[in-house]
């Protein structure tokens, strides 16, 4: 892994766990070239390419014309993204997951992978 790639890789981790985090090449770029000038856009963009297919990151669509990233994670989770502010919001939540997994079943079905992704505006209370 060269230097370049190892700082791409930490600001995908260090982006991916707070709500502006799940970033796009652009802001990837942008938080790279402040650790290393030398990092061109073309080195993100094969750089995300080739860890999204060593299956090291997720690529997701959240509906706002950019594709964003976050590493590969053990434990399932879902998302709330907020179509105002595009801040993406990770949830686990263990009914949602027997009830996917009882549809499932009752459709002959084995679970083996699933994406959930809800859509809202935030509300002021």
């Amino acid at each position: 892994m060269t230097d370049q790639r190892s700082t791409i890789a930490d600001i995908i981790t260090e982006l991916g766990g707070h709500p502006a985090g799940h970033p796009d090449v652009n802001l990837i770029y942008m938080k790279a070239s402040e650790k290393d000038n030398n990092i061109s856009i073309a080195t993100v963009y094969r750089t995300v390419k080739l860890f999204e297919e060593y299956g090291v990151i997720e690529k997701h669509d959240f509906k706002d014309g950019r594709s964003r990233y976050e590493p590969i994670q053990e434990s399932n989770h879902d998302h709330l993204i907020d179509i105002d502010s595009g801040d993406v919001y990770e949830f686990s939540n263990t009914e949602i997951e027997a009830i996917q997994k009882k549809i499932a079943d009752e459709l002959g079905f084995e679970l083996v992978d699933h994406r959930l992704e809800l859509y809202g505006k935030k509300i002021n209370k």
